[in-house]
């Protein structure tokens, strides 16, 4: 039968996963009862792939790998919201704004090209594109959106349905800058080939000339206000100008002084000198833009920092206001059009942050303006005129989605984030020292930025990381963020006391406190509420490189976690003292899943690559039984598992797209779900079909394969 409504009751029941895009109902037979697919709806697309899903109620969220969200009302099951989206696995460098409307395009490894709408924060359109995606232009009457290609061709693209105008490859290697001329009659497109080609938009976009003589690779550029000239900076650190549209090379002189830039995105020069860190490299500072009319510059870098300088900042070692919240290099930013927000994007952690831009004015205008900014900036908890943000020292010095992936990646760095604090602190030392005499420094812009809106979820390489608060709110996370969401009035609030990737999140009981862990040198994890955001409690110095796993008790008053080191150590906390209560070697092979036993506050499984182990703690320490197969079943890596809340038998996921049930560490049974690995399984309520008139326990269980990388199942147990 037709299931049109599902409704929840106390209890217990599991959660099982879906395939290419969509959600399935199985009665305890295994018949099919519904579907939902996701993939066809209005707001899916073909190669949709799920990655987790939460069920709470009547309503359903589903997390893609390619960081979308859904929500499905059973009411409407045909008809899915995606309540927030972002690019998928990869590098996002690709960032243009429209010169007019508060409109901004993004572009990614994912191979898609998305343009967005600021005011209302969200997507506008997206298409998918045959090669990664590093640059982008609107034209500046917004008609025609080009985009540069790893490859080392460039699409021109009708900006209102991503119908193709034309496709031109004239260079081997990548694309990294290319813009319009501000008359609309060029496109000037710089590769890593050290070449700047000229195109004429009049004659469909026909090579009419070249600029030569960098030494290395094409950075940035910026066009003249009268469209005559040119300015590049290299990869050899070099400034370089041309007379455009021919390309001929003009030496620095008076006559390159008098020069009107109609933007500035470059980094190199005096007007932007005193931005640089002591001892950094070119390439550390990846984007900057400046507002002329509030002579103010943003700036992204390797460090994960947007910043604001005065503009010009010509004096070495000029204050600025920073801003955190990227867990990688911030690799583009962009003001919007009048200067209204400033938008950021980053590399690995591929999410769009747009901020408020608020100068001084904005503040002091009204009395209700300036309360509602206060309370923004408050919850969005953006740095801004401390000293630690007005820093002397202005920086540091430079410093799967596929299973076989995940297995591998253990996330190390060279230079964690917590080490910048002291490498900041030696170059500080090391200047003082070296000081003979010194320029008065800028003080940092009066302009400030509050985050207002993200775009993006962390789906490719992690699961079970989606859930429902208490009040309703929406619950998840992306780069350094924690992020709560309400639907109702799409606003996001932001938890940002983490210093690097968020790698895992679970929820409490009560459905109010969460866990997150992280990438680090010394890793923490952070208990904090979701309804006030306030921290509860930092967990530390246990761990190496990173958490990827963490799993409150059944009665709430423990937490254990699992760390990325050689061992893939376990210890478990009485998280409210910030207490370590036991600790033990886990695997020496990557754990993915460590599960508590809700009718046990002392019992764990955990899973991973060749490994299931049942858990008992005994004082500080652990006692430990392997996984019994026997006749029931072929030992495997298992990706997952479930606890029942009535009956504590534990269900788990394996690389063979089996689900196996567990009495005790004993193998009962299996049953067959697909033919890939089962990737996430989760317990939800018991719920009711309406139609059927019959309760019954669901288990959600989540497999991917090498063709269709993730399938999740959902098939229900008799009660």
């Amino acid at each position: 039968k037709a299931v049109n409504s599902i409704h929840a009751y106390g209890g217990e029941g599991f959660a099982s996963g879906s395939s290419d895009g969509s959600v399935c109902l199985w009665d305890s037979n295994f018949s099919f009862v519904t579907k939902i697919d996701l993939a066809v709806a209005p707001s899916g697309y073909p190669e949709l792939q799920i990655r987790s899903v939460c069920w709470k109620g009547e309503k359903m969220l589903a997390g893609t790998r390619d960081s979308e969200i859904f929500e499905i009302s059973i009411d409407s099951k045909n008809t899915p919201v995606c309540i927030t989206q972002g690019h998928g696995e990869g590098e996002l460098w690709a960032l243009a704004t429209h010169s007019d409307e508060k409109v901004f395009a993004t572009g990614s490894d994912d191979k898609t090209i998305r343009i967005w709408n600021a005011e209302e924060k969200s997507l506008i359109i997206r298409c998918s594109v045959p090669h990664a995606v590093r640059s982008l232009a609107f034209s500046p009457d917004g008609a025609h959106l080009a985009a540069g290609f790893q490859s080392g061709s460039f699409v021109v693209l009708n900006a209102g349905d991503f119908s193709e105008v034309v496709h031109i490859k004239d260079r081997k290697e990548v694309l990294h800058e290319l813009k319009y001329s501000p008359n609309g009659l060029f496109l000037a497109v710089g590769s890593n080939d050290n070449f700047v080609d000229v195109y004429s938009t009049r004659s469909g976009y026909k090579r009419v000339g070249t600029c030569r003589g960098a030494s290395s690779f094409i950075t940035h550029l910026d066009w003249s206000s009268d469209s005559q000239y040119l300015q590049i900076n290299s990869g050899a650190s070099e400034r370089l100008y041309y007379h455009m549209p021919d390309g001929r090379r003009i030496p620095s002189s008076a006559e390159t002084e008098r020069i009107e830039w109609s933007t500035w995105t470059g980094v190199l020069g005096d007007e932007v000198a005193g931005m640089w860190p002591k001892y950094s490299q070119v390439n550390d500072v990846n984007a900057t833009m400046a507002s002329f009319q509030h002579s103010t510059m943003v700036t992204g870098d390797d460090f994960g920092l947007v910043k604001l300088f005065q503009f010009p900042c010509p004096a070495k070692g000029s204050k600025f206001k920073k801003y955190v919240g990227h867990s990688a290099h911030v690799t583009n930013v962009r003001f919007l059009s009048h200067d209204s927000h400033v938008i950021s994007v980053g590399g690995a952690d591929q999410s769009i942050f747009q901020w408020q831009f608020l100068p001084p004015d904005k503040l002091q205008g009204d009395t209700e303006a300036s309360t509602k900014t206060t309370l923004l900036m408050s919850s969005a908890w953006a740095a801004s005129d401390t000293d630690d943000s007005n820093s002397d020292a202005s920086d540091v010095q430079s410093l799967d989605s596929d299973l076989e992936r995940e297995e591998e990646n253990m996330y190390q760095r060279k230079i964690y984030k917590e080490d910048i604090p002291k490498i900041k602190k030696e170059a500080e030392s090391e200047k003082k020292s070296n000081c003979k005499g010194s320029t008065k420094k800028l003080s940092a812009p009066d302009n400030s930025l509050n985050l207002e809106f993200v775009h993006g979820y962390r789906g490719y390489d992690c699961r079970n990381n989606l859930y429902y608060l208490a009040n309703g709110d929406i619950i998840y996370h992306v780069a350094a963020l924690g992020i709560v969401y309400n639907i109702a009035t799409h606003q996001q609030r932001f938890y940002s006391r983490h210093s690097d990737d968020i790698l895992c999140l679970t929820m409490h009981p009560s459905e109010d406190i969460l866990a997150t862990g992280q990438i680090g040198r010394s890793p923490p994890i952070h208990i904090w509420n979701g309804d006030s955001m306030e921290c509860l409690s930092v967990l530390k110095g246990e761990h190496e490189r990173g958490v990827c796993a963490v799993d409150f008790s059944g009665d709430g008053k423990k937490l254990v976690s699992i760390g990325l080191d050689d061992n893939h150590s376990i210890v478990v906390w009485n998280w409210r003292k910030g207490e370590k209560l036991a600790t033990t070697r886990g695997h020496k092979d990557k754990i993915f899943m460590a599960s508590w036993n809700p009718l046990s506050s002392d019992q764990i499984v955990t899973v991973g690559v060749k490994h299931i182990k049942f858990w008992n703690q005994v004082g500080g320490g652990f006692t430990s039984k392997r996984g019994v197969f026997g006749a029931k079943g072929k030992a495997c890596s298992m990706l997952c598992v479930v606890f029942g809340k009535a009956d504590g038998h534990c269900h788990t996921g394996g690389l063979d797209g089996l689900v196996y049930h567990w009495t005790g560490n004993n193998l009962q049974s299996t049953t067959a779900a697909h033919k890939g690995p089962l990737y996430v399984m989760r317990a939800v309520e018991k719920v009711c079909f309406s139609d059927a008139g019959n309760c019954e326990d669901i288990i959600l269980l989540t497999y991917e394969t090498s063709a269709n990388p993730l399938l999740i199942l959902l098939y229900i147990l008799q009660c």
